[in-house]
């Protein structure tokens, strides 16, 4: 799990990296990011709708595993970005973790 100081907390922080930040995007997996000089560091959401799957534990299980794959790939995160990643598929849930790990890089190794 990543530490606190690297989550969002509370819903008017997510609106800025909303309003202002571009996405990238991959095979049922979306990152929208913005940079903010006024961190230190990175913050991360995951965003799994109900649409994905209707169980709370099934989302929250994806939400898990895509946190870990950030953590153990935050080397890859250029300076303070905030990043949401949006998921629109529930084949994360039980997907093997080494393509996932795959995914998420992909995507953070396009940050600019």
């Amino acid at each position: 799990m990543l530490s606190r100081k690297n989550r969002f907390h509370g819903y008017n922080s997510l609106n800025h990296t909303y309003r202002l930040g571009k996405t990238l995007r991959g095979p049922n997996l979306t990152l929208r990011y913005a940079a903010n000089p006024k961190r230190p560091t990175y913050r991360v959401a995951v965003v799994v709708s109900k649409k994905v799957d209707k169980s709370a534990v099934a989302r929250n299980r994806i939400r898990r595993r895509i946190y870990e794959a950030v953590r153990l790939n935050a080397g890859l995160v250029p300076g303070s970005f905030d990043l949401i990643f949006t998921v629109y598929g529930a084949d994360f849930a039980t997907m093997p973790a080494d393509k996932l790990q795959e995914m998420v890089v992909k995507l953070l190794s396009a940050l600019k």
